[in-house]
């Protein structure tokens, strides 16, 4: 795990080919260091039709976003990340 400037944990996934001179990672879909830190609200719906039967799970994540191509990488909270397992495994 990494902690970036405004102090959220990231897991420590990356290549050293994508390091910037800065320390800073590179956009893993284009290469660019023109990235930003941002807040989040997702919902996270499960597929299908059973899904529907489902809670809607929303979390708060902090956003990785790329200001050059838009991919974004985040990473599901702990809390968030149980009750997905938890519903899961009761639609099972």
């Amino acid at each position: 795990m990494t902690q970036n400037g405004d102090g959220h944990t990231w897991p420590l996934r990356f290549s050293a080919s994508l390091i910037s001179r800065e320390g800073e990672m590179s956009c893993k879909s284009c290469q660019s260091e023109n990235q930003r830190s941002l807040n989040g609200e997702i919902a996270i719906h499960f597929p299908g039709i059973k899904g529907l039967e489902k809670p809607i799970v929303e979390c708060f994540p902090k956003l990785l976003v790329c200001l050059n191509c838009g991919f974004t990488e985040f990473a599901v909270p702990e809390a968030e990340l149980r009750r997905l397992a938890e519903s899961d495994a009761a639609g099972a």
